[in-house]
């Protein structure tokens, strides 16, 4: 289960990660960029979106979803 959007934790990030599902596997670097940096931009919006904790802050990790490529208009 995900946990929604935190600016507690979202203020002490450090590293932003995204997990794409398989369908995107043969997208361009580019088109991954562009996608991650829209989906990062906007974290609040993420359909999945987990924090990891680290000694230094926290890793947000968003899952792409259907209902995320829809948002940002990556297809």
């Amino acid at each position: 289960m995900s946990n929604a959007f935190d600016p507690y934790r979202e203020a002490l990030v450090v590293e932003r990660l995204t997990v794409w599902p398989n369908s995107c596997e043969d997208w361009s670097g580019t088109d991954k960029a562009r996608v991650e940096a829209l989906l990062h931009d906007s974290p609040q919006d993420a359909a999945d979106l987990d924090y990891l904790r680290q000694h230094t802050g926290f890793a947000r990790v968003i899952t792409v979803t259907e209902a995320d490529l829809d948002r940002v208009g990556g297809r």
